[in-house]
């Protein structure tokens, strides 16, 4: 098999096989490029020393990336590529970091070191594809496996766990059963993880088009990081309503809502809200009394713990409160929704409400009419330049000051004639609502 390399990365290897030595690409542009997919990084391995690296790209722009691991940053074109010592690494005394590595000539003990079959295969157009650990039979057949011992490979990195989960929700692939079995078995070791790390794989994770499986199948694993996911693990709902538990439930909006970060967070924290405000009515059916604002104070908990941007905090925990949001029964119920939401707010709460609606029992799924009638309404608000918040009232506080009327009253006067103009009591005019004031 062929692989197109990238004019850069032909460059690289060239520079470094005409000095005599070896060169390869390596891990997951190998990888995608055996898969028909477009690769994001290259990275290359060599049999050059870091110090003979250096010399070979000195007239090139280099950045020193990790010259004691072996790795140097090649840039060609404003791109960056890095190249790497063939290494043998030493004891990793953090579950993270080698302690020491030492630098071979063999790309055989190179390829030893790595994590998962599907990412140790090497190639270069002067030897094809190295591939000593089955990694393409396991891309045709769609499994993931460590090499070599996974207990030993996980202690060596824990957030190999969290890669190889990431590796089977983004690539729709099966985890080996012995290596599922140690990840389960392995699972505090993320625990020594920074958090930040673990919020990057957590986040490409729940985009992945195998994510549902992934977090049916591992709750456990994540509730080291979130433990508040481990009490809605096979917690009843009560009621014709719901046809899921509440973490089966969670995991069907996650898999049905469009795989964007914010959307698939809001999904994955939406409901744990659940768990402390679950009650039994008279029925016998659960209910959930103000879960969406418990939830949301919960989300930005969570999200605040696993270092997320604060834009990405604010948002979620924004929509993870209002996910109780139905469509309105009538345009004056959306108006007064728009004094506090704006219009893509509502018209993200209608994805999400079309998510979470589709994860209970099957009467209670179609709001397909209510959000058509919403989004009409709002196109019509919108279009027409309708008064729904503050600021597009006809009159200012000052207004209402030079009215006669001073302090909190004013605050209070300006509600008041904001939600008779959305009512249609008075037009939205300054004499109109003047007089309708006084």
């Amino acid at each position: 098999m062929e692989i197109i390399l990238p004019e850069e990365v032909m460059t690289i290897i060239e520079y470094l096989e005409r000095a005599g030595h070896k060169a390869f690409c390596v891990g997951g542009a190998v990888r995608d490029s055996i898969m028909g997919l477009t690769p994001g990084d290259w990275d290359i391995t060599t049999s050059a020393l870091p110090h003979e690296t250096t010399e070979i790209f000195k007239d090139f722009r280099t950045i020193d990336t990790g010259l004691k691991h072996g790795t140097l940053t090649v840039i060609i074109n404003r791109k960056p590529f890095e190249v790497t010592t063939f290494r043998i690494d030493g004891e990793y005394g953090d579950n993270r970091h080698p302690e020491s590595v030492e630098f071979t000539r063999d790309i055989k003990n190179d390829l030893a070191r790595r994590d998962f079959t599907v990412n140790a295969i090497a190639y270069s157009k002067a030897d094809g594809i190295v591939d000593l650990y089955g990694g393409r039979d396991d891309i045709y057949n769609g499994i993931i496996r460590t090499v070599g011992n996974p207990d030993k490979r996980f202690r060596e990195d824990g957030l190999r766990i969290m890669r190889a989960l990431r590796f089977s929700a983004t690539l729709g692939f099966k985890i080996e059963e012995t290596t599922a079995k140690a990840i389960h078995r392995n699972k505090e070791l993320l625990k020594n993880i920074s958090v930040e790390r673990i919020a990057v794989e957590l986040t490409k994770l729940i985009c992945g088009k195998n994510a549902f499986n992934i977090l049916m199948e591992y709750p456990d694993v994540f509730s080291v990081f979130i433990p508040e996911i481990k009490s809605a693990v096979s917690f009843t709902q009560y009621g014709e309503k719901h046809a899921y538990d509440v973490w089966e439930h969670i995991c069907h909006t996650v898999d049905t809502i469009p795989a964007d970060k914010t959307l698939r967070l809001t999904m994955l924290l939406h409901d744990l809200g659940k768990v402390p405000t679950h009650k039994l009515n008279e029925k016998g059916d659960s209910t959930f009394k103000n879960h969406a604002a418990v939830g949301g104070e919960m989300a930005k908990e969570i999200l605040t713990r696993l270092k997320f941007d604060k834009k990405t905090i604010n948002r979620v925990s924004f929509l993870v409160g209002c996910h109780d949001f139905e469509p309105p029964e009538t345009k004056t119920e959306l108006k007064h929704h728009l004094k506090v939401k704006t219009p893509e707010d509502i018209r993200t709460l209608l994805i999400i409400k079309k998510s979470d609606r589709g994860a209970l029992s099957e009467k209670y799924r179609d709001i397909s009419e209510g959000t058509a009638q919403t989004l009409k309404w709002l196109q019509e608000i919108e279009e027409n330049n309708e008064c729904c918040t503050l600021k597009d009232l006809a009159v200012t506080g000052k207004d209402i000051n030079a009215a006669g009327i001073t302090g909190e009253d004013v605050g209070k006067a300006l509600n008041v004639l904001l939600d008779a103009v959305i009512e249609g009591k008075v037009q939205n005019k300054k004499s109109h609502l003047l007089t309708y004031l006084l």
